[in-house]
């Protein structure tokens, strides 16, 4: 057989990393050239005392990473002759595959049009929306107590655990419930996800069938009805006024038996689902034997009087999951919520968790854990909520009243967030743009309602401020740079 012609050996892009492994760096280097063709079949590689002169590195490594190759098939040998890439049958180069497959699932084909946006990126700004007081976390007391167990951990916590969570956590859980939320639990009915977006996902997958309706408001948490529409779900907005969710609206759709509701601080609007229509949601899922999914993202960001007792605390029938997250009391990076069911439903939903993730990261449910028996967890909140009533109190105090177009600021007594109409899409359009321009972030109100809603377009405008995010003084720079960027 003719040996093939000698080619060049190409040492550019080879960038060894100390300290990570040298010997495997190499081997995957000059696999990965092989594989996609810039070291052709027949080529002949360096000796392995050149080849470790030329990258600084010692011959035993060289040697360890050439014999990796030869025994995978890589490299051959030539007796007297040096090293050779071996004979394969190419991987297809990459610009050729530039093209996607087709879609051909549903799932797939769905997930085109329910997707989220990606988040924003950087450190929290004006008036950036879901996200709490980062600067008021006690980073070090956390920090102290995660090294305390990362430093001796309990072998029994490192393998599988219970696929609904950390027993001790859910046991805190459950006992701030029925402590501060008014809630009648136990631990056995809390599973612990990885923030509210997984619990309402699963919520998704065990709760309907394709084709089923969902009734959800409209303007409502678009990442919600992405998660139900995915699942097959057929969404039905439910029109939101100055007492909630209009139930009345609700009792008129037919063959609906699931609905998604965040009664304490309506998402977005910011407004409190009334006592009659709590009652009168209760009783609707109690007549079509349906579920209420209670998400109760920021309810304990109440501003007058105690947190309002969630639908959960009203519910005889066992109707009612509820939903609580993290995720607004510490960071969402923290990926920690959890999931309070009825008891029919504890054991299935730990099923389908233990199928999807087996269970949640075992550090940080330890840590909440002792974050919470140690008293931490409700000195933070307290502290959170007398810093949010502050900066709600400083935007209220700096904002314009007088903005064309806008309606005055709404009374704020619950949240993180708050929504102010604008008289027309195109007016919401005009302000949004200038103060991004300004680098001020906002949201307009109009992403929030589902498409194809009977609402005119120009009543779907409006302005979604958060108002935690930074500190007072950042407020009033803030409201000072949209003066100036709307020309006030």
């Amino acid at each position: 057989m003719k040996r093939s012609p000698a080619l060049p050996f190409d040492l550019s892009g080879i960038h060894l990393q100390p300290g990570q492994g040298l010997a495997r760096q190499l081997y995957q280097a000059l696999r990965e050239r092989i594989l996609d063709g810039r070291l052709a079949s027949g080529t002949r590689l360096p000796a392995s005392r050149e080849l470790a002169t030329l990258l600084g590195i010692s011959r035993n490594t060289v040697t360890r990473a050439l014999d990796q190759l030869y025994a995978e098939g890589y490299v051959a040998g030539r007796v007297g002759d040096g090293t050779y890439v071996a004979e394969l049958t190419r991987r297809r180069p990459a610009a050729v595959a530039a093209v996607a497959p087709t879609a051909t699932s549903s799932a797939l084909q769905l997930l085109q049009s329910h997707h989220l946006a990606m988040p924003t990126e950087g450190a929290p700004r004006a008036f950036r929306i879901g996200v709490p007081a980062f600067d008021l976390f006690p980073f070090e007391t956390w920090s102290r107590l995660q090294a305390r167990f990362w430093r001796k951990p309990s072998p029994a916590r490192l393998g599988y655990g219970d696929p609904a969570g950390d027993m001790q956590l859910r046991e805190l859980i459950a006992a701030y419930l029925r402590n501060s939320r008014g809630l009648s639990c136990e631990a056995q009915q809390v599973l612990i996800t990885c923030g509210s977006q997984q619990a309402i996902s699963l919520c998704a997958q065990l709760l309907i069938q394709p084709g089923d309706r969902v009734a959800i408001e409209n303007p409502g948490y678009r990442a919600a009805g992405h998660a139900f529409a995915v699942a097959g779900a057929q969404l039905c907005g439910i029109k939101v006024d100055g007492e909630g969710l209009d139930v009345d609206a609700l009792q008129r759709l037919n063959d609906c038996r699931l609905a998604y509701v965040t009664p304490a601080h309506q998402y977005p609007s910011g407004v409190t689902l009334s006592l009659p229509r709590r009652l009168a949601l209760l009783e609707w899922a109690k007549r079509v034997n349906g579920w209420i999914i209670e998400d109760d993202y920021d309810g304990e960001y109440r501003y007058s009087g105690t947190p309002l007792a969630p639908l959960a605390a009203l519910d005889e029938q066992q109707r009612v999951i509820y939903i609580g997250t993290f995720g607004k009391l510490a960071f969402p990076a923290l990926r920690l919520g959890y999931l309070l069911l009825p008891p029919a439903l504890a054991e299935p939903f730990a099923r389908r968790q233990a199928l999807e993730i087996r269970h949640s990261e075992v550090g940080t449910q330890a840590v909440m854990a002792e974050f919470i028996a140690a008293g931490h967890f409700q000195r933070h909140i307290r502290r959170m909520r007398q810093a949010a009533r502050s900066r709600r109190d400083a935007l209220l105090a700096a904002w314009t009243q007088a903005i064309p177009g806008c309606s005055p600021l709404p009374t704020v007594e619950a949240g993180l967030h708050l929504s102010i109409r604008v008289e027309s899409l195109t007016r919401e359009r005009e302000l949004i743009g200038a103060a991004r321009a300004a680098g001020i972030e906002m949201n307009p109100l109009s992403d929030y309602w589902l498409p194809g809603s009977e609402t005119a377009e120009d009543d779907r405008a409006g302005l979604v401020l958060g108002f935690a995010a930074v500190p007072e003084a950042q407020i009033v720079e803030a409201v000072q740079t949209l003066r100036r960027a709307w020309r006030l």
